[in-house]
């Protein structure tokens, strides 16, 4: 018998220890649940290429396409793989104003995603205030909000949006303004919904009794748990934003052409499709689908993750 085997013998120092599993902490279980679904981490890798080449457009654009000093009329509508006078090769052409449309995509690019973003934040914050306020309140008061709500909900956003602009004119923070007030509603009707669930429950009514206040019982207590739907509801809202910017641009009353987004580029290259020029405005037309795509698979994916049960 070994010493090891022995009645009262100590295990040798060197013995092997089996380890224990650490514990998941949420957001692992989050990456691993969000990662089973192939489509949505391409959808992933996407987003994050076209985001990065559109904070990078500076450094990765050949070409600023609104420094008049870099563009020359001379080679306007050239075809994908054209070779310039001064030998430089367009890979996706030109559009009538001579610029490289590589670079006028990344520009745009920034414009677009930046008003999808700056917007979208905004019109969340305004919204979730309003259905926390609403659903927590009740009576009288939740009623009025949410017929104001409602009769934003009934009308079509890209019309709430036209009369804005109609009213304020042009410009990067006019159409802002015009895509918060166009979308608020949809984040204060989300909000809502998930904060009534919530101010019916236990822990609710017993930060009342303990005396806390309404500030910190609506957001240290209710938002947290309303956050899920609002993250979904956020991605794609900014999808939403996205495209109903480039609609506008599209139809001339959203940007200037000293601010190019993708939809203005869409809205340059239209009037040379009859003519055979396709690339003018096919290439920025893929761009903004691409990134509206990538931006709604992420957005499924995320209410599949965070709400089991409508994925089934």
């Amino acid at each position: 018998m070994s010493t090891a085997e022995l009645p009262g013998a100590e295990p040798a120092a060197d013995a092997a220890v089996p380890l224990q599993p650490q514990a998941e902490t949420p957001f692992g279980r989050f990456v691993q649940a969000y990662v089973e679904s192939p489509l949505a981490v391409f959808a992933f890798v996407l987003l994050v290429l076209i985001v990065g080449a559109a904070i990078a457009a500076p450094w990765l654009a050949p070409q600023n396409p609104y420094d008049l000093a870099q563009v020359s009329v001379m080679d306007s509508r050239l075809p994908p793989g054209a070779v310039s006078m001064d030998g430089y090769t367009f890979w996706l052409g030109t559009d009538g104003a001579g610029r490289d449309l590589w670079s006028a995509i990344l520009y745009g690019l920034r414009i677009s995603l930046t008003v999808g973003a700056l917007s979208g934040m905004a019109a969340l914050l305004i919204g979730m205030v309003v259905g926390l306020f609403a659903a927590y309140v009740g009576g009288r008061t939740e009623n009025v909000l949410m017929r104001v709500v409602d009769l934003q909900l009934s009308i079509p956003a890209v019309l709430i949006a036209l009369i804005l602009l109609a009213v304020l004119g042009k410009g990067l923070d006019k159409i802002i303004i015009a895509l918060i007030v166009a979308q608020w509603a949809y984040y204060a009707r989300t909000v809502r919904s998930s904060a009534l669930v919530e101010r019916r429950k236990e822990y609710v009514e017993a930060a009342i009794c303990l005396g806390l206040s309404r500030g910190r019982i609506i957001f240290r207590h209710i938002l947290p748990n309303c956050l899920a739907p609002l993250i979904v509801v956020g991605t794609v809202q900014t999808a939403s934003a996205i495209a109903l910017e480039a609609t506008l641009s599209f139809l001339g009353v959203g940007l200037p052409p000293t601010e190019p987004s993708l939809g203005l580029l869409i809205a340059n290259g239209f009037n040379y499709m009859l003519s055979g020029r396709y690339w003018i405005a096919f290439f920025p037309g893929i761009a903004l689908l691409l990134t509206i795509c990538a931006i709604n698979l992420v957005g499924d994916r995320l209410r599949d993750v965070l709400n089991p049960r409508l994925a089934r």
